[in-house]
């Protein structure tokens, strides 16, 4: 798989019926090896690992209601009372984070309506804090310490 500007871990690949497959820490089970998994997967590392956020606040694949249709996020931050606090959306590394990726994290937090919105294509990490008083955002130069939330 592709090199990414995130820190390498130590990734538990395996085939399953001819297919790789990863091992997911936040599903503790194996999923399929697209490049957008092998993106979340360095990210889920990156924050656990380097940015302190605890394994047990965090949610892979989480489904919500929007206009009475099932979507899902790819990775939510919860806080220790369970509700949302940030939205994480992974792209492949040949996707481009354009306008259209910000549509779609911002759809789902008119549902979760988080602190923090970050997209990563695993090379280009944005992250911005949402400010609801001021119905405004800020994007962040980098992505933020867990304790510095």
């Amino acid at each position: 798989m592709l090199s990414l500007n995130l820190p390498v871990f130590d990734a538990k690949v395996v085939n399953r019926e001819g297919k790789p497959a990863i091992f997911d820490v936040i599903r503790r089970r194996y999923v399929a090896l697209t490049p957008e998994e092998w993106v979340r997967q360095h990210f889920v590392h990156f924050l656990l690992n380097h940015k302190g956020y605890p394994q047990a606040l965090m949610a892979n694949e989480v489904q919500v209601q929007l206009n009475g249709t099932k979507k899902r996020c790819d990775t939510v931050l919860y806080r220790r009372d369970l509700t949302a606090r940030m939205i994480v959306e992974y792209k492949a590394p040949d996707i481009e984070i354009t306008q259209a990726v910000f549509n779609q994290i911002t759809r789902y937090n008119m549902v979760l309506k988080v602190d923090y919105l970050v997209v990563s294509n695993g090379l280009q990490h944005y992250c911005c804090r949402m400010d609801y008083e001021k119905n405004s955002y800020t994007f962040l130069p980098d992505i933020p310490d867990y304790q510095s939330l």
